[in-house]
């Protein structure tokens, strides 16, 4: 690799796949009987077919490869497992056979010219298992597989392979670097065993062009969190093409130390997900990398073939190999992200490394209480924190008495590599148990500190440790003890070091960089003569362990320093800034420290009087130091800070508290006027303390009485102030989480009360309102409004929820004895569903009057589909403030009769309108429409409408994108319209709105509750934005739009079905569909469609739910209102991000927000279900082509709705022509020909299009 460029062979499983075996060829003599199906199973046809893989060996080695790779990517026990192969006989005979395999055939090659030796590298995949991701959305902390279970799988491959007479070890396609680094562990284990070593290569995975491995590291994290391993190579293969490999290679190689190579795939895959390039093509886009000087060995991924490693092996003879080349001798941590440490020997304070202290048990009461309480949220919301507020890295430790510490360690460290923004740091695991600090190490790909292993337990522990700790790649923290104790003089510290410090770098061969010395940072100002130079001693040693230890670093537990004063912040961390100025003085590199506090407390602002007691205790300047300190600390009010110092009383401001006291006058009222005044102002931090005293004052016989007094008579004044329209929904619904916290306390005394008299007790109610979502249908924001303002009138809602189907209902309805049954829906499908639900009840003889809501009904809709097939009355009820006196007119026996008759009679007049209206309507046939189309056509070979071609053709992923980034494209009217508030002229709309006299006020209140909601949702991570984008090759053929495999457009892969408008226009212009905006397939000009699906929805059953536990009504409304907002603003910033960079076709677009709502940009997104494509069953397609639930965990009902419910979805048009336009009612004859098209049953396509038919069928 010195000498020339080496080329490594190609793909295994492209080779494979065209000899077309069946399963006998699997199956093989060994495995006829098998149990499992084995096609596919690559690896044991070298025992099955060895004259395969022989073939394949022999020809990569004909074409020029240096070095050949074993057929062992999958044979572990781990993945031997798919296929019941778990067997260690089988899996060593796989590898063994295979190696010899390999081995023979560079032999002959070899023996054929001595001057090319060939190479047999055994290849060690990633297995189908990874240590950082866990397999359960529930459960992040959870992991498919243990660190040992993967070092052992690893460790047995490795020893058949070498058995069988491989050059070298490869560890290739690694997509998790802690699989990894497991694999580097094993292969370390055999090699102390074996007693030798040979070339080990390393070859990691970059999955897009974020530049990441799919467990989310940059390339030089992971150079960073590998290099302790020694590789003789390092490289990237797979995932990308040569082109969008250069950057990665090239910054490892600037990384990296060792060789550098590369193996890229042949381009990128087609929409089919093979390999369109050929050799050639892809030696000619490998040519950079020589060129570049940037690789030692090149080879083929996936979708090369002999051919391609032919003309790579030609192209780079041609260049010299890359030289290896030193790097900068400093320490190199990681998380996700690399983190260089180069300090500034002028300054260290400068470049001083925060090791945040938050997330240790022994710094911090609140992270300790919520380990113990197993509130592990709550703990990772301390360490992100951390980050926020600077940490470096952030330190962990478990260590106390009520807590089980090697499973808490590796529970918190599997959730903290979950969560990106903690795991972009380097961890530092802390414990003094060596078990748990290794149980975290092997939970982090990063690069770690190990803190901390010392000479306390004997010479032989040390190296022990030392040695395990160097093969996991960490750092280590050496603390200053030995045999006799700990070191608390300069003398001592110093000593003890050294010792390490030689024992570390000569006999475990340590790299001095990642050698840490802790040498005690001990209390001074105890008042016991002996600790007073405690911190002088530190300063000292510090400056002489740097200069004796060359390349080490120090540290230390800054907070031990002030132990005396805790309780007194400002002293105690003035003593802190200031220790911290003179120990980086010194050379001090890091230390365990509160984050934000060390940022914000500069030495420089400390006050100066303070300073100045702080340093003569701190240097020991005095004698009576710390009686003087304590004197002055005394003075201080010990809640300011050291910068902003207040002395003891100097704050006195009693009169702040009048305007309090009159903000809880009616805290003074009876208890029962309390409740009342509680629920109309939506106020529940009393409420349950207030029930309480009504349950036991002995004023209300029982629980019942406390329901059907205070608590109804509050809610009777919330639901008369909203019927006046003089309280909003959202006061309401905060209404409803008072009364249901409220009743949620006297439930269990209730039910004691029932069994003791054998009664019912339950409170009498305005009626049983049965609710849900029809089959197919996933929203429910309108349903929860509506469900929750009839339970603040009275009424018991029974809410089934979502997806229901009509005999879920029906049975639910005679179960619960319903008086009134809802449903509700918001796609177009739905109202299929609620005309058979109307049948269904029709069928079973009910006469529970039916109300019909949601966006997508619509009064007409109701009286023309819904009132025919149900006698028992339907009722379309425009929103939840609606529903109430519908709700109570239904209830009222006296004017239920009259009420429906009158419905009955409107529905019967607007049926004779909509039946009349078309026959007057006109419409064109299919085909004179698209004659008009035609007539109108752009010219999409003129410079105005040539297509543009995308960056890329197939599908990109956006995974877990920032919730900050979409927050300036979130459009709040949508929002207001929820929850009922709407301004009127001139104050229409946000932000005018807070203008209005009427719901301004609560509309603002709305709003910053809103956005408080959205500050929290981010900062815990509570919701996850998950897009996904796609663009392919595309054109037109009539009203259909065709994607092709690839460029050459010789395969079709899928069509896209699109309708035409037909109802007669007013105005000469054509008669639109979709297609129209594809350049046609005869004009031979190469246009592309584009698709997204965007959610926000990831997390939301899980945040709604911990709502409704808590009766909070409000939150959990409000939860779903932004997640709708978020999802839309999400798909607003995703197509803009396509139109100026993936796609690219106005790139000097400038827009504000603003505009981007209004639609001034060029292009659109129309969503199949809606105006311009409204068959909803078009999603199917997008789902197939891009692999949808796989990639982004969005999912289609059968009714083509999308899971989670906030989620968005449409296809991408790029061309200047292209606009929105309703395609309104269509005739038969077209839906007689799309269903042609689509290859459908005309009935079927019937049902589908049923809201857009001109015609009744």
């Amino acid at each position: 690799m010195k000498e020339r460029i080496m080329v490594i062979d190609g793909a295994m499983g492209t080779a494979v796949q065209k000899y077309k075996l069946q399963e006998e060829d699997f199956r093989g003599e060994r495995y006829k009987n098998h149990t499992h199906d084995l096609k596919g199973n690559n690896d044991i046809l070298v025992i099955t077919r060895p004259d395969v893989v022989e073939e394949i060996h022999s020809k990569y080695l004909a074409a020029g490869a240096d070095i050949i790779e074993t057929n062992t990517f999958n044979a572990t026990m781990i993945s031997q497992a798919d296929y019941e192969l778990d067997k260690k006989e089988e899996v060593y005979l796989i590898n063994k056979t295979a190696a010899q395999l390999a081995k023979k055939c560079c032999v002959a090659f070899t023996k054929k010219n001595p001057k090319k030796p060939r190479f047999a590298a055994g290849a060690v995949g990633p297995t189908n298992k990874t240590l950082s991701v866990s397999p359960s959305v529930e459960n992040p902390a959870f992991r498919g597989c243990t660190y040992d279970e993967i070092v052992e799988a690893y460790m047995e491959q490795v020893e058949a392979l070498v058995e069988g007479g491989v050059d070298m070890l490869l560890v290739e396609t690694i997509f998790d670097t802690l699989n990894a680094k497991a694999a580097m562990f094993a292969i370390d284990l055999f090699f102390e065993k074996w007693g030798k070593k040979i070339p080990v290569f390393v070859s990691g995975t970059i999955v897009d062009n974020s530049g990441r491995t799919l467990s989310g590291q940059t390339n030089e994290a992971f150079w960073n969190s590998m290099s302790h391993s020694k590789p003789i190579a390092i490289g990237l293969n797979c995932a990308l093409g040569a082109k969008d490999m250069v950057p990665y290679i090239e910054n490892l190689s600037k990384a990296a130390d060792c060789w550098v190579f590369c193996y890229p795939n042949a381009g990128l895959p087609n929409a089919m997900g093979g390999y369109d390039q050929k050799g050639p093509e892809m030696a000619e886009d490998c040519r950079v990398f020589p060129e570049m000087n940037l690789i030692n060995a090149i080879g083929g991924c996936c979708g090369t073939t002999d051919e391609h490693i032919g003309c790579l092996a030609e192209m780079v003879s041609k260049f010299k190999p890359r030289e290896k080349h030193g790097v900068k001798d400093i320490m190199r941590l990681s998380g996700l992200q690399p983190f260089n440490y180069d300090p500034d020997v002028n300054d260290y304070r400068k470049t001083f490394i925060n090791l945040g202290e938050r997330c240790n048990v022994a710094g911090s009461s609140i992270f300790k209480k919520a380990i113990v309480d197993g509130n592990y949220e709550k703990a990772l919301a301390i360490a992100l924190k951390q980050v926020e507020n600077g940490a470096h890295v952030i330190d962990v430790n478990m260590d106390d008495g009520l807590i089980d510490g090697e499973s808490a360690m590796i529970r918190f460290v599997n959730l903290m590599v979950s969560e990106p923004d903690v795991s972009k740091v380097p961890f530092m695991i802390d414990s003094s148990k060596f078990h748990v600090v290794e149980a975290g190490l092997k939970c982090s790909q990063g690069k770690c500190i190990m803190n901390s292993i010392s000479l306390k337990g004997g010479q032989e522990e040390f190296l022990k440790h030392a040695r395990t700790v160097k093969r996991h790649g960490a750092a280590v923290v050496v603390m200053a003890f030995d045999e006799e104790g700990q070191a608390a003089t300069e003398s001592e510290k110093v000593r003890i070091c050294m010792r390490a410090y030689k024992l570390l770098v000569e006999e475990v061969g340590f790299n001095p960089q990642d050698i840490i010395f802790d040498p005690n940072i001990l209390t001074i100002g105890t008042g016991m003569e002996e600790h007073n130079n405690y911190g002088v001693d530190f300063i000292n040693a510090t400056r002489e362990i740097k200069r004796l230890c060359p390349g080490s670093k120090i540290s230390g537990g800054v907070s031990n320093l002030a132990f005396s004063f805790r309780g007194n912040e400002p002293v105690r961390r003035a003593f802190h800034s200031a220790f911290l100025y003179h120990a980086c003085k010194a050379g001090m590199d890091m230390g365990i420290v509160n984050a934000a506090q060390v940022e914000e407390d500069v030495y420089e602002k400390i006050d100066k009087e303070l300073l100045e007691y702080v340093e003569d205790v701190l240097l020991n300047k005095c004698s009576n130091a710390t009686e003087r300190m304590l004197e002055f600390a005394a003075t201080l009010d010990p809640k300011s800070k050291p910068t902003a110092l207040r002395k003891k009383g100097a704050e006195a401001g009693a009169a702040a508290g009048g305007g309090k006291a009159d903000a809880k006058a009616w805290r003074n009222q009876p208890v029962g006027k309390r409740l009342e005044h509680a629920l109309v102002k939506g106020i529940d931090e009393f409420c349950i303390a207030d029930t309480e005293e009504c349950r036991v004052g002995g004023d209300y016989p029982g629980p019942l009485q406390i329901i059907e007094g205070p608590l109804m008579d509050g809610m009777n004044v919330v639901g008369d102030l909203f019927g006046a329209g003089k309280m909003f929904l959202p006061q309401v619904i905060k209404s409803a989480r008072v009364m249901k916290k409220s009743v949620g306390h006297l439930i269990p005394f209730m039910e004691e009360e029932r069994l003791a008299n054998g009664g019912t007790g339950e409170a009498a109610n305005a009626g049983v309102f049965l609710i849900a979502t029809v089959k197919g249908d996933v929203h429910d924001i309108g349903k929860n409004i509506v469900a929750v303002v009839l339970g603040c009138n009275n009424f018991k809602v029974i809410d089934i929820g979502v997806m229901c189907p009509k005999d879920k209902i029906i049975a639910a309805l005679k179960d619960n004895n319903a008086d009134i049954c809802g449903l509700s829906g918001l796609i177009t499908p739905s109202l299929d569903e609620m005309v058979d639900m109307a049948k269904a009840m029709e069928a079973e003889g009910m006469k529970i009057p039916l109300l019909i809501g949601g966006a997508t009904t619509s009064k007409m809709h109701t009286a023309v589909k819904l009132a025919p097939n149900y006698s028992g009355g339907v009722v379309h009820v425009l929103d939840a403030s609606r529903a109430v006196p519908v709700a109570q007119t239904l209830m009222d026996m006296n004017k239920r009769g009259e009420f429906l008759e009158d419905i009955l009679d409107t529905y019967a007049e607007m049926r004779e309108e909509f039946y009349a209206g078309l026959e007057d309507r006109r419409y064109l046939t299919i085909s004179q429409a698209r004659a008009t189309a035609e007539k109108a056509a752009v010219d999409f070979s003129s410079p105005e409408h040539l297509p543009v071609t995308p960056k890329f053709c197939g599908v990109k992923a956006l995974v877990d994108v920032p919730i900050a980034d979409v927050i300036d494209y979130v459009d709040w009217n949508p929002f207001f319209q929820v929850w009922q508030l709407r301004g009127r002229y001139p104050n229409r709309g946000y932000p005018k709105i807070f203008n209005d006299e009427t719901v301004g006020a609560e509309a603002k209140k709305l709003f910053e509750e809103a956005n408080a909601m959205l500050k929290m949702i981010m900062e815990k991570k509570r919701l996850k934005l998950n897009g996904i984008i796609g663009f392919y090759p595309a054109n037109s053929v009539g009203d259909d739009i065709e994607l092709y495999a690839d460029e050459n457009r010789g395969e079709k892969t899928h069509t896209f079905h699109t309708l035409r408008q037909q109802a007669e226009k007013d105005v000469d212009e054509p008669y639109m569909a979709l297609s129209d905006f594809i350049a046609p397939k005869e004009s031979g000009v190469k246009d592309y469609l584009g698709m997204f699906v965007a959610t926000a929805g990831i997390g939301l059953d899980e945040l709604t739910a911990e709502y409704k536990a808590a009766n909070d009504d409000y939150s959990y409304i409000m939860a779903e209102a932004l997640a709708d907002r978020l999802a839309e603003a999400f798909a607003e910033l995703m197509h803009e991000q396509v139109r100026k960079d993936h796609w690219g076709y106005a790139k000097d677009e400038k827009f504000d927000a603003s505009d981007l709502l209004k639609v001034k940009y060029q292009g659109i997104r129309p969503a199949p279900g809606y105006p311009s494509q409204p068959d909803h069953t078009e999603k199917a397609t997008m789902w197939d082509l891009m692999n949808v639930k796989e990639e982004i965990s969005v999912e289609l009902t059968e009714s083509f709705a999308m899971l989670p419910s906030a989620s968005v979805s449409g296809l991408y048009f790029a061309g200047k022509s292209s606009q929105y336009f309703n395609v309104g009612k269509i005739t038969a004859d077209q839906v007689q020909e799309y269903a042609d098209r689509k290859k459908q049953d005309y009935k079927v396509a019937e049902k589908w299009l049923s809201p857009i038919l001109s015609y009744e069928p």
